[in-house]
């Protein structure tokens, strides 16, 4: 038999090992309250744009599983990206019992002309998500309009690769970062030129990134680093031919 001294190591280790695994995937926390409604119709065709910066949705992979939050949890945009299971709650008359995952791609601007509980939905300090239509329709009926909601960051599952698209001119290059696994949350972008060491960028607005470098000509690499601390580098993404307005595929988290 196992000797107590044993025994008590062996459960120190396994506890070790348990906070290194939540160092590694994230503590996502627990589930908290707030309120959810929805916009941008039936298509969600209205919630394309946005202040993240996303664009087309669609086109970007999002989908219509979107949501605009509100000032208390959009962070000035570092919040982008980032993802919530959420589920509708005490609210037996238009709940439904679906749960879903929503990605941040939109800021809910507050309406201080109205007061907290009758329109000013995301007036600080409140938590709230402005869901895509086809989004709320998963979890509550139209007719609820506005439902109370419990709601916990979740990793981002994405499919394929970190995309950047590569916009600006020469000696300014905007670099919009999406599609991001894991925390889905960027909170540091670096990009290396072929001809250069690699340099940081700084976040111009919601998840586009900007760097000053004359980097025409030069293959571009990326690194990448999310809210929970953890980076992943793509090397040579975009060829010495890149082009602006083009989007290029890296690694994933």
């Amino acid at each position: 038999m196992a000797s107590t001294a044993t025994l008590s190591s062996l459960s120190l280790l396994l506890s070790l090992f348990s906070l290194c695994l939540q160092g590694t995937y994230g503590d996502y926390g627990g589930w908290e309250s707030a309120h959810a409604t929805f916009y941008g119709g039936g298509d969600a065709s209205g919630t394309m744009g946005g202040a993240c910066g996303y664009g087309n949705l669609y086109g970007q992979g999002y989908g219509t599983n979107t949501a605009a939050l509100s000032t208390a949890l959009f962070n000035n945009g570092l919040s982008c990206g980032s993802c919530y299971e959420m589920k509708c709650n005490d609210d037996p008359k238009w709940c439904l019992s679906a749960s879903i995952t929503v990605t941040a791609t939109n800021f809910c601007p507050p309406n201080l002309a109205l007061s907290n509980t009758n329109g000013g939905w995301c007036n600080p300090p409140l938590q709230h998500f402005d869901l895509a239509e086809p989004a709320f329709l998963q979890i509550a009926q139209y007719r609820a309009g506005i439902v109370p909601v419990s709601f916990r960051r979740v990793p981002c599952v994405k499919k394929g690769g970190i995309r950047f698209t590569v916009n600006g001119h020469s000696y300014f290059n905007l670099v919009l970062v999406t599609n991001v696994a894991g925390a889905g949350d960027v909170r540091a972008v670096s990009i290396k030129g072929s001809n250069t060491g690699w340099q940081p960028m700084s976040r111009n607005w919601g998840q586009n990134w900007q760097s000053n470098s004359y980097l025409n000509g030069q293959t571009l690499s990326f690194q990448v680093t999310t809210s929970d601390g953890q980076t992943v580098t793509s090397l040579d993404v975009a060829p010495s031919g890149w082009q602006f307005g083009r989007t290029y595929e890296g690694n994933q988290f």
